[in-house]
């Protein structure tokens, strides 16, 4: 199965396991970019798959 180009909010959540607040919080930041279609907020996969792969890696005993 193809991944698709990009992802709504709701999607982006259920996609990630990340909380809504902290999907808005990396947009705010300019961590991620979104667009916008119509009412529709859209987030390129390939931008989430980048931000997720740029966040540190868990360090076990900090």
């Amino acid at each position: 199965m193809n991944s698709p180009l990009a992802v709504t909010i709701p999607e982006a959540v259920k996609a990630t396991g990340m909380s809504r607040t902290a999907i808005y919080e990396a947009l705010k930041r300019g961590d991620l970019t979104a667009r916008k279609a119509g009412r529709r907020t859209l987030i390129s996969f390939a931008d989430l798959q980048t931000y997720l792969a740029n966040l540190p890696t868990f360090q076990a005993g900090e």
